[in-house]
């Protein structure tokens, strides 16, 4: 189990919020890199702020061409690199980018009707989808970031599967109703579980002395989400690997 996961069984809407806090801080320390990682701050403002105000300015949802193809350029500065992927996206004509979006938008709340609708077109897996979704109704949707399903010791390894995406959306989900029971203010959205546990994941990795008022991340567990030990972890991967 990543070292990270600790955040996912807290239960304290003040550590929480403290994480979500430091989402922008952890996102400058990524982007402070050399080569793409330099554009990842502008990109991820403009995903962030700029796009889902577009998306919902619409008479009817739904993205560009030319979105998609800078949300595909947000999500591999952000993680892994395929740029086959982006030449992919790139291929879909401007009518069927902003037909299968609509459709997409329009079948939620039903999500995974909704992925598979955007799955159709050419570089769209679950993962991008996932953020397509979430960038217009946060509120229902959470981004299949790698470092937030990671996060979550049961789903570790990812798989880029709907399979795997549904049982990740249903864990944020889990975490989110309970955010809002526990917290008076009641604004946690799927989008913003998933963001804090990305920055959680990702300023462990790059800058871990930004959680240090934290405390250790043993006093996060729950009887409810216990987190399992290191052996019984690398048995389950292994039975996730043969499935």
């Amino acid at each position: 189990m990543p070292a990270y996961a600790g955040l996912f069984v807290c239960s304290d809407p003040a550590v929480w919020k403290g994480v979500y806090e430091k989402y922008w801080t952890v996102v400058e320390a990524k982007s402070s890199g050399k080569g793409k990682a330099g554009k990842l701050l502008a990109l991820d403002k403009w995903y962030q702020e700029e796009l889902p105000k577009h998306i919902s300015a619409r008479t009817q949802r739904h993205v560009t061409r030319d979105e998609l193809s800078k949300l595909m350029e947000w999500k591999l500065t952000r993680g892994k690199f395929r740029p086959r992927l982006q030449q992919l996206i790139g291929s879909n004509s401007e009518e069927a980018v902003q037909s299968c979006s609509s459709k997409a938008f329009d079948l939620l709340p039903d999500v995974q009707a909704a992925v598979t609708e955007l799955s159709t077109l050419k570089g769209m897996g679950p993962a991008t989808a996932s953020a397509v979704l979430a960038a217009g109704a946060c509120e229902e949707v959470a981004f299949m970031a790698d470092e937030s399903v990671e996060s979550i010791p049961e789903l570790c390894p990812v798989k880029y599967t709907a399979k795997h995406y549904s049982l990740y959306l249903d864990k944020i989900a889990q975490k989110t109703k309970h955010l809002n029971t526990v917290d008076s203010q009641q604004d946690w959205t799927p989008h913003r579980v998933e963001m804090c546990l990305w920055t959680w994941a990702v300023a462990n990795k790059l800058q871990p002395s930004l959680l240090e008022e934290f405390g250790d991340l043993k006093q996060f567990q729950t009887n409810q989400e216990p987190v399992k030990s290191p052996a019984s972890n690398d048995k389950a991967a292994k039975r996730q690997k043969t499935q």
